[in-house]
């Protein structure tokens, strides 16, 4: 399959390697931004292939993981009113909120469904003119342009019964904070390509010039981490710092103008709360006065909401980079995928999901004829 069969092939991946490992002659420390970079890293094993220099923090970039626990728990409490239709990406449904999650919901009685698009749920609230529809609309820069698109689609319908529980979250002022914590390590990101495929990388240049840290936009197939990291290293061991784009299939310097008129138009930016990890100032968008009335938080008051996390779980370290999830002693014993503590276990970007979905349950190395087989390498799903 083209773009994919061509990025999925050992033997590139291994002169990839060997570059890498003649290049490095000190210990870097390197951030994948996004959790489905992660998901393939850990999948493929390409974290123990690289030389001892270079380490890999796995960030903050799984949409799911980072949505705080208090809008869980306000989409729990929406869900669960008998006048609504809450509608999710699935990937949402298993993530813990105080006591049950928007399974729980669904079995006691609510009317939560699964769908495919935010327009999906558009044409629900077309249909349903009785019932209060409310989409969960969480997610990077990736999701925002579609669920901007929803309500805009709804004002030009006039569905007053449609709503939006927004937790969007932005990745350029998650690397701002990494870079200004006291106990950060980083010292070059892998770009996540499909914020960037959307934004473009005009906002990165200058997180690369104040932090002294190359920004090498990157894919998602294993090929495409390892180049990542290749020109990282290539630039970290030059003295560089520089964002470059090792991503030209899917990203241009100034991304989709048009999904960013859209996002402009319907959000704004604002602070927001990060799961696990506090307060990032302009980290998130919020729907602009224009579109406040189809703000779903508003519109069924449950703006007081005070949650407070597991004690055990330390998943907010894993998505500072803090930790590895075999660190926490709960992983793989209390916490695992039927009984999660936070949403890193449950989420399909989630790190510890990945450590627990591909049996990394320590962390040993493997050689490279144990990793990067032809018929394993196939798109993470």
């Amino acid at each position: 399959m083209k773009y994919i069969d061509e990025f999925n092939d050992p033997e590139l991946a291994r002169r990839l390697l060997d570059e890498i490992r003649s290049t490095v002659t000190r210990p870097w420390a390197l951030m994948e931004v996004c959790g489905g970079q992660t998901h393939s890293i850990i999948r493929h094993g390409i974290d123990q292939l690289l030389p001892d220099e270079v380490e890999l923090i796995h960030g903050p970039g799984c949409p799911v993981c980072v949505t705080p626990l208090d809008v869980i728990d306000k989409a729990l409490a929406i869900a669960a009113r008998p006048e609504v239709i809450f509608c999710s990406f699935g990937d949402m449904l298993r993530v813990p909120g105080t006591g049950r999650d928007l399974f729980r919901v669904k079995g006691e009685g609510g009317d939560v469904r699964v769908v495919y698009s935010p327009l999906d749920a558009v044409d629900l609230a077309r249909k349903n003119p009785d019932r209060q529809v409310v989409f969960f609309a969480i997610g990077f820069e990736t999701t925002a342009p579609a669920n901007a698109m929803a309500v805009h689609q709804a004002r030009r319908l006039g569905l007053a019964n449609f709503s939006l529980l927004v937790s969007h979250v932005r990745v350029p002022p998650a690397i701002e904070a990494i870079m200004t914590a006291p106990a950060c390590r980083v010292r070059g990101f892998l770009a996540a390509g499909h914020v960037c495929s959307v934004m473009g990388t005009a906002e990165y240049p200058d997180l690369a010039e104040k932090h002294r840290v190359p920004v090498v936009v990157t894919g998602f197939e294993p090929l495409d981490i390892l180049e990542g990291i290749r020109r990282a290293v290539h630039q970290l061991e030059r003295g560089e710092h520089r964002v470059e784009n090792a991503y030209p299939r899917a990203v241009r310097e100034q991304g989709n103008p048009a999904a960013v008129r859209m996002i402009e138009e319907v959000f704004e930016v604002t602070d927001r709360n990060w799961r696990g990890i506090g307060r990032i100032p302009d980290s998130g968008w919020r729907l602009t006065d224009a579109f406040r009335a189809y703000d779903a938080e508003h519109r069924f008051d449950v703006t007081g909401i005070r949650t407070e996390e597991p004690a055990a779980c330390r998943a907010g370290e894993v998505l500072q980079g803090l930790i590895k999830p075999t660190d926490c002693a709960a992983f793989g014993t209390a916490c695992t995928p039927r009984t999660p503590l936070g949403a890193t276990m449950v989420s399909s970007e989630g790190a510890c999901a990945a450590y627990y979905l591909y049996r990394r349950m320590t962390d040993t190395p493997a050689t490279e004829g144990s990793r990067i087989p032809r018929e394993e390498m196939n798109p993470v799903g």
